[in-house]
């Protein structure tokens, strides 16, 4: 409107809000938002942000304070409700970051306390969420079989399947996860979650889907959170029953410092192969994972793992370690990240048709961005892009792969 200042604007926003015309309060807002002033589009996201916090759209507040710090990264305060918005709708590990990375950024001594209590008060107060991903998933190698034709066995020249050897393809890959917190008593809580995953190719036999079902009892305390779950989890190749796996977990969540967690899990799991009994077992997992924020933009994070697989029969049973590299960057767009990993499996016996034992190296590396600048109704669009090459003396284990994730997710 010509005439009219910007504070002028924000005090006929103001007046619209107090008399309950939100509406008219967010298309103001909305106005002020393309100014050429990155100072008044800054407030106005604020404001805007604030507004729909007031009124349960935390989801869409939490896309106005990302919006506002993909351009301003140093507002603290747009910073601390964004991590107030993520804890709202259940991602509270993002939260975390958040608060770490506003730490990281260097508070200034009047906000100190503030920051601290903050800390203190982060918890996540949602009963009910979760988050849904779909996208389509073109692959050079979908099953991850090896390339070639014709293995050497102890006994013959074995001749691959077209089925058996690597196929490219492109399908959908879907994916949903819901959770529940029932609070029993101070700090302790129920934690029922499900979750399904799958993905779908025209040729149905390459189809991979599973779902699992767990339930959770979690410990808060001031600087840790413990977790310790059961459950079961389905899963289905080319729409047949492959395995069922019972399993129990247990997590411990430790804030290192004001920047920086440490994330450690340990499950032990009785695996039942419907195809190949052979491959029944325990498997035994370890992992633990270090993130920090570097400034107000970056972070990095490191984890490693060991696993041992049991199972009837030796040629399948296996230790396996490895290591990954992780960072991230908030740009203008969106957030950009980027992983390395490298990791070893040894088999405690060879395969009956095989000559060698199982030994094999899995690197990895993925990069991808989330466009969160293009979000719409809640849905981000994201890109990811995967390599992997496995390379093993045992050849039908031996592949290489190139795949990509181009989609939208959306918490709820």
């Amino acid at each position: 409107m010509e005439g009219v200042s910007a504070a002028q604007l924000f005090a006929l926003a103001d007046a619209r809000k107090a008399a309950d015309f939100a509406v008219d309060a967010i298309a103001i807002y909305e106005a002020l938002a393309k100014d050429a002033d990155a100072d008044i589009r800054a407030e106005a996201r604020y404001r805007h942000g604030l507004l729909l916090a007031d009124t349960g759209r935390y989801v869409e507040a939490a896309v106005m304070f990302r919006a506002l710090l993909d351009e301003k990264p140093e507002v603290l305060a747009a910073r601390l409700e964004l991590a107030r918005m993520l804890a709202a709708i259940g991602r509270e590990q993002e939260a975390r970051r958040e608060l770490r990375q506003a730490q990281a950024s260097g508070v200034p001594d009047e906000a100190a306390a503030m920051v601290d209590r903050f800390a203190r008060a982060l918890r996540s107060q949602k009963r009910l969420g979760g988050v849904f991903e779909i996208a389509v998933a073109p692959d050079s190698n979908i099953n991850r079989a090896t390339e070639a034709r014709i293995l050497d066995t102890v006994i013959a020249p074995l001749t691959l399947s077209d089925d058996a050897r690597a196929r490219s393809g492109a399908g959908l890959r879907a994916m949903s996860q819901v959770f529940g917190r029932l609070p029993v008593t101070e700090g302790w809580s129920l934690i029922p979650r499900g979750a399904v995953q799958g993905s779908v190719y025209r040729q149905s036999q390459f189809n991979d889907v599973s779902a699992s079902a767990l339930l959770g009892v979690e410990r808060r305390g001031q600087a840790n959170r413990f977790t310790a779950s059961v459950g079961q989890t389905w899963r289905w190749l080319g729409n047949e029953p492959y395995a069922q796996t019972s399993a129990v977990a247990f997590d411990w969540v430790r804030a290192m410092d004001a920047r920086s967690q440490l994330i450690t899990s340990y499950s032990v799991s009785a695996a039942r192969y419907d195809v190949n009994p052979l491959q029944d077992g325990y498997i035994h997992d370890l992992s633990a994972a270090y993130e920090r924020a570097l400034d107000v933009r970056s972070g990095v994070s490191f984890s490693a793992s060991i696993t041992r697989q049991g199972a009837a029969d030796p040629g399948y049973a296996s230790w396996a370690g490895g290591m990954t590299l992780g960072g991230w960057r908030e740009t203008r767009w969106g957030t950009a990240f980027a992983s390395a990993g490298l990791r070893h499996t040894e088999g405690d016996e060879r395969l009956f048709l095989f000559p060698d034992k199982r030994r094999e190296w899995l690197a990895t590396g993925r990069l991808g961005m989330t466009f969160r600048a293009l979000t719409a109704y809640g849905f981000a669009p994201t890109v990811r892009v995967t390599l992997e090459r496995n390379n093993s003396t045992v050849g039908i284990y031996d592949y290489r792969r190139v795949a990509a994730d181009i989609g939208v997710s959306r918490s709820f």
